[in-house]
């Protein structure tokens, strides 16, 4: 076990903060060995605004997530989502010396990383280049251009930008919580690797990642991304129009949506009640499922037609084969795929991150809420995988070995001590005789 290399993802959402601590199996599945998670109080939108509480909360997660694991946790593979985010796609051209013989992959590297300088609106820094269709002397639609015999090379990148102030008080954050940050990945592309499969990328796929603070979009087709785009609008919004149409507390309209919440009022029973207790020294207040649903469905209503108007803006919107995969907390409210359905015209699914786990302890990370942290942690796999084949294709090109098996810095196993198990027994049951509904969070 102290030779395995371990990844932990980290998720810093707008109601909650997760942690994943996995390995890779004997079969290439992903083992989560511990999870944590913390209410989120510091970020609103996928923007920290309290340094100090998202440290905390971090702290908790993170923590949490080691305990469960016996291991120390020292480098995170870090989530990041916001309206802030932007995406554009640039025309890269390069001209190689006639007197070579092949294109290299040198030379496409090269590539992508002349994008990684290119002029960005001041206050923003990219933080992915990925390359989507190549052309070699004005031959287009080419993937993989290494090998081919050509003097002009040209790419189109798909580029995605961040405030980067954004990026800066993240990674403050982390670093506070004395851990060090291995990469920074959009949460929906993290998605899009535990939920989506090759064939659904091939065939076009939008993912619809619907979190507490944002909806998150990525659009794939012939295996390659087309398009991101972050919508403002999240579970939390639905929250708050429950908590002033029907006149209550937060937390209690946060329960309403979960337990009882309906996307298609049509579906909700006219004559079924649900009492409310009152506030102080006033009668308890009784709510109507079928004005709870019609309540949810409006919001819900304007949030797909924003995911419509990215669908036609992409110029995909009549490609997608595979169509909508929806995941995020907001994805498990009963009836949401049928809406999306009814008012896209495309199939819809829920998308869960079975598929890439193993024999999992934990059933909870099988959620659709925990999808992008399981993804974080496969990218960070899937990041290993690169170094190695890269590593490889250098040492080929000079004549040298293969080499196998790439480490991480590993994280620290340590032995769990006595104090400690009674101190985790002793807050399990705690957290059963005396928890709060509040500490969940807000799932979606």
């Amino acid at each position: 076990m102290e030779n395995d290399n371990l990844i932990v993802g980290l998720d810093i959402g707008t109601t909650k903060i997760c942690a994943i601590i996995g390995r890779k199996n004997e079969f290439g599945k992903l083992e989560v060995l511990g999870m944590g998670k913390a209410v989120s109080d510091g970020v609103i939108r996928g923007i920290v605004t309290n340094i100090d509480k998202t440290v905390n909360a971090i702290q908790k997660a993170v923590q949490d997530a080691a305990d469960m694991a016996d291991v120390n946790i020292g480098e995170v593979i870090v989530g990041i989502a916001g309206q802030h985010i932007k995406s554009t796609v640039h025309h890269g051209v390069t001209i190689r010396r006639q007197n070579q013989d092949e294109i290299t992959i040198e030379d496409v590297r090269g590539l992508s990383n002349d994008m990684e300088n290119i002029v960005v609106p001041p206050g923003n820094s990219i933080i992915h280049v990925m390359p989507q269709d190549y052309t070699v002397d004005y031959e287009d639609g080419i993937k993989d251009p290494v090998g081919m015999s050509g003097s002009r090379l040209e790419a189109d990148f798909h580029i995605i930008t961040a405030q980067t102030t954004a990026i800066n008080n993240i990674n403050r954050c982390v670093k506070r919580a004395n851990l060090i940050s291995q990469d920074l990945i959009l949460e929906p592309l993290a998605s899009s690797l535990s939920v989506l499969g090759d064939i659904d990328k091939e065939a076009g796929v939008c993912l619809v990642d619907i979190g507490g603070g944002t909806t998150d979009i990525a659009i794939f087709y012939d295996n390659i991304i087309r398009h991101t785009a972050v919508i403002p609008l999240g579970g939390n919004i639905i929250t708050t129009d429950i908590k002033e149409g029907c006149m209550v507390l937060h937390h209690q309209a946060e329960l309403l949506k979960t337990k009882f919440g309906k996307a298609i009022a049509e579906e909700a029973n006219p004559n079924e009640i649900v009492s409310i207790p009152g506030l102080r020294n006033r009668p308890p207040k009784e709510i109507s499922i079928r004005n709870l649903a019609a309540i949810i469905q409006a919001r819900m209503e304007e949030i797909i037609e924003y995911v419509q108007n990215e669908l036609v803006a992409s110029g995909h919107y009549k490609k997608l084969a595979a169509g909508i995969v929806l995941t995020g907390g907001g994805a498990q409210l009963h009836g949401v795929a049928q809406l999306f359905e009814y008012m896209t015209g495309l199939d819809t699914r829920i998308g869960y991150p079975n598929e890439h786990l193993g024999k999992c302890k934990i059933e909870e990370v099988k959620s659709p809420m925990y999808a992008t942290t399981v993804g974080l942690v496969l990218a960070g796999f899937k990041s290993l995988d690169d170094r190695e084949t890269s590593y490889n294709e250098r040492n080929l090109e000079s004549g040298g070995e293969i080499k196998q098996g790439l480490k991480v810095k590993p994280q620290e196993r340590i032995p769990l001590s006595a104090d400690k198990l009674f101190t985790r027994i002793g807050s399990r049951i705690k957290d059963i005789i005396g928890g709060d509904v509040g500490d969940e969070g807000g799932n979606y």
